[in-house]
């Protein structure tokens, strides 16, 4: 057998793998990104002058040092401890629990979490339909701009009205997000499906339009800018707009609620796409377009309408950015659009498993942070171990994608769909 059919061997395994094992590789993937991010660890400390070791490598005995290499090899000392530096990485990014569970650490964590549950699941629903969001970053920033704007405007007339002002501005806020993530979607969407254009360029470019529009509109006192301050943001929110601080301190920028809107829109959007014919049809589109066309499916309406609900999502994130952690629109978005890519790929495209995923990526954010802050750990070597820890988790999954766009393996339990709709199985 060839090193080819060996290759293709595997990756039939791997696109055939069921749930389960494909958790079990992802594990290992894990477990082994944290040990070669140990080794890297021990090199840099070798590299780097300090003081005093923060790690030594334990004396092994006479034995080991009489036939292995001697006693220098065994008391070399490292200017950093992987130990320590894994332990802020993980467990520094929920604070101390046990003291106090609703500490600012954890909150932070939970606030990267909840937004990028809407990115990752707004980056979902288009790859299952076989399109590649690529700006989901751009539809955040529309969102997040055009709730910040509006809703100066909305909120002022209600806010004496306390918690009923809350009632209506905030679903109105978010609704604000969807639509204006929604509608600048819907521009590539209908790019790709009537003009045949490559909806990565698309995408990639309107995501500088937006931020450059953004800047544009919120730096200049006669549109949108706060003429009270220096910096580049709109005029701030009165608190009735916001997400209440359930659970947390109003100074922790989190809310429970947001978090449990999150996750019924996780539930909500896997409902949607396994057990409606609008999800039949995007996910039919997406596994075997000539069969979705042949069974009445529109692929150019299907095109445009799922590009509008993935940009409706980002939107909605860009809205809970704005309604619950700054309280304003601000330019400087950071990058969660193009986290929720990985945040995709991390979750094999599944909504259900964004949630998981999510809070992978908002702990690695998180404790990113506290190793920065904690440790003498240079911020570039977090940078690395952090996306050593993203790049080897998700290169599995990855390839598994790759698999079943361009091979021909059947992955476990699911079934050809039928050109009449009868015989459609679940993707995942």
């Amino acid at each position: 057998m060839s090193a080819a059919d060996r290759a293709r061997g595997l990756l039939g395994r791997l696109v055939r793998a069921s749930a389960f094992e494909r958790f079990l590789i992802s594990a290992s993937a894990l477990l082994l990104s944290v040990f070669i991010g140990g080794l890297i660890i021990l090199a840099a400390g070798r590299m780097t002058d300090c003081s005093s070791a923060a790690y030594t490598l334990a004396f092994p005995g006479k034995f080991v040092t009489q036939f292995v290499g001697g006693e220098a090899l065994f008391a070399m000392g490292f200017c950093y401890d992987p130990f320590a530096v894994y332990d802020l990485l993980f467990l520094g990014a929920f604070g101390d629990l046990l003291s106090n569970p609703i500490n600012g650490q954890f909150a932070t964590t939970v606030a990267e979490t909840t937004i990028l549950m809407f990115t990752g699941v707004a980056v979902a629903v288009a790859f299952r339909a076989d399109i590649f969001n690529i700006g989901v970053q751009g539809q955040l920033v529309v969102g997040a701009l055009t709730t910040g704007v509006v809703l100066v405007y909305a909120a002022p007339p209600l806010a004496g009205l306390g918690a009923l002002a809350t009632v209506v501005l905030l679903p109105l806020g978010l609704l604000l997000g969807a639509i204006a993530g929604g509608v600048y979607a819907a521009i590539p969407g209908a790019l790709k499906a009537y003009a045949d254009a490559n909806e990565v360029i698309t995408t990639i470019m309107l995501n500088f339009v937006a931020t450059s529009i953004a800047l544009f509109l919120v730096s200049r006192e006669s549109y949108f800018k706060d003429p009270e301050s220096f910096a580049s943001q709109t005029v701030g929110l009165p608190d009735v707009a916001m997400f209440p601080s359930v659970l947390f301190r109003p100074r922790d920028d989190v809310s429970l609620l947001a978090v449990v809107f999150a996750v019924a829109v996780l539930v909500g959007i896997w409902y949607l796409l396994q057990h409606t014919p609008f999800g039949y049809d995007l996910r039919t589109s997406g596994l075997q377009p000539d069969a979705a066309e042949y069974g009445g499916v529109d692929a150019d309406r299907t095109i445009v309408t799922s590009m509008t609900l993935s940009g409706a999502l980002a939107g909605i994130g860009g809205a809970v950015y704005v309604l619950m952690v700054l309280g304003n629109f601000q330019t400087g978005v950071p990058s969660y659009g193009f986290d929720g890519i990985t945040v995709s790929i991390l979750a094999g495209n599944n909504p259900l498993g964004v949630g998981f995923a999510a809070l992978l990526f908002g702990v690695l954010k998180s404790g990113s942070i506290v190793v920065q802050v904690g440790s003498n750990v240079p911020p570039t070597l977090v940078g690395v171990l952090r996306g050593l820890i993203i790049l080897f988790v998700a290169m599995p999954e990855f390839f598994r994608m790759l698999g079943k766009r361009f091979g021909s393996f059947q992955p476990a339990g699911e079934q050809p769909v039928a050109a009449d709709g009868a015989g459609g199985g679940s993707d995942e």
